[in-house]
């Protein structure tokens, strides 16, 4: 076992952002787990081979509750309790009732229902670019869909939606030279959330939002089982937060991938119904989340032969257990017939997402909207000028000039 607590040099991440792949095979070929500077710059702890990654997801003994943080060692992203107590910060058994209780609303059947409604929108923001012969696909296509579909579950009117992205951004990847921005999308969004919130109580649809707020206010859940209103609040922020984000990278970079591989491309193609069956090799292969949420030890714990101590930060590396080759042969090809499983990009175990199935099923349908609209896709800059975000959290490119 190695003690590395006091003595492990903080490894420079600045090669995750020039060159990621390559700097995590270097990262995972040295060693399980490596200090680094993590997310808000202090010290941290990142997890690079799959096996260990996998176990740390089901630890009980890794919390998510920021309150089991050592003191000065985690700052963070500073949100106030109505946007703060959601599962991204919770543990069981508040975790467990909380889903337990969303579940209630987040219905598969209500998600197939919007299955039309996203083939509909696909069409339209194809629609709107088509004669124009080229667009930043992710500005006018992968950026729109997931916005417009979320909030058509959640009950977002459609005037409400246009200051969303920007705040989403500054809020994911923060602009160094405008630190208010972070800070003025927080109170923009609490103030959005909390009028939202009290409009559709006073006036319920048949929207998520709604479902939601019944079952916060059903009193018949019982006492100390039923939402908080700050749970409300914040599971709100969370859906929209998360349902966008993520899908926006998800479709964008699985287009990417497939401009990179065209075999594959010309594949789904003339065969749309393949683009489902190559969803998970997609998701392994250029995952939207480069690590999972930061996680803190309960106490003295070892992974991988290291021992990490209470209350530091722990970062799980996905995009570097999608690329382990010790678990998935020849991973740094992108190959959806090999039938490989077990990737954690939409989350594992308890921690498995809520939004996996409408991410999914938007993903699949933008693609195979977007390939058989326009069987001439191509990028339309060299693909030595794509630039990604500024960012060892997420994996999402800045923009993606493409022509047909």
């Amino acid at each position: 076992m190695q003690n590395t607590a006091d003595t492990a040099r903080t490894t420079d991440t600045a090669a995750l952002l020039e060159d990621l792949y390559p700097a995590l095979a270097a990262l995972r070929e040295a060693g399980p787990v490596h200090r680094i500077a993590g997310t808000d710059g202090r010290p941290a702890w990142l997890v690079t081979r799959y096996d260990d990654v996998r176990r740390a997801f089901a630890d009980p003994r890794l919390s998510l509750d920021k309150r089991h943080a050592a003191p000065g060692n985690y700052s963070g992203f500073s949100l106030p309790p109505a946007l703060d107590t959601n599962l991204l910060n919770m543990d069981p058994p508040d975790r467990t009732r909380v889903r337990r209780l969303v579940v209630k609303a987040f219905t598969p059947g209500r998600v197939e229902k919007l299955r039309e409604p996203v083939r509909r929108v696909a069409g339209e923001l194809l629609d709107a670019v088509e004669a124009d012969g080229r667009a930043d696909l992710l500005a006018a296509y992968a950026g729109q869909l997931p916005i417009i579909v979320i909030c058509d579950l959640l009950g977002v009117p459609e005037e409400d939606r246009q200051d969303f992205r920007a705040w989403s951004d500054a809020l994911i990847t923060p602009d160094p030279a405008w630190p208010q921005a972070a800070k003025e999308a927080v109170g923009a969004m609490l103030r959005f959330y909390t009028g939202l919130i009290a409009t559709k109580r006073a006036k319920p649809g048949d929207d998520l939002l709604s479902d939601l707020i019944r079952v916060r206010d059903d009193e018949s859940e019982g006492g100390d089982d039923r939402l908080s209103e700050d749970e409300l609040t914040s599971l709100a922020f969370l859906i929209l937060l998360a349902g966008y984000e993520n899908t926006v990278h998800l479709i964008a970079n699985s287009v990417l991938s497939l401009l990179d591989h065209p075999e594959l491309l010309t594949e789904l193609r003339e065969d749309p119904t393949r683009v489902p069956a190559a969803f998970d090799e997609l998701a392994r292969y250029e995952g939207p989340a480069s690590l999972a949420i930061r996680r803190f030890p309960r106490e003295y714990i070892e992974i991988g032969g290291v021992t990490i101590p209470a209350g530091e930060t722990v970062l799980l590396s996905l995009a570097s257990a999608y690329r382990d080759p010790a678990h998935f042969q020849n991973p740094d090809a992108l190959n959806p017939h090999i039938g490989r499983s077990g990737h954690l990009a939409l989350g594992h175990g308890i921690h498995y997402r809520l939004g996996a199935p409408l991410a999914r099923m938007e993903t699949d349908i933008a693609l195979a909207t977007l390939l058989s609209r326009f069987p001439g896709l191509r990028l339309d800059v060299p693909r030595e000028e794509l630039r990604w975000r500024p960012s060892i959290r997420a994996r999402g490119l800045i923009s993606l000039p493409v022509a047909w």
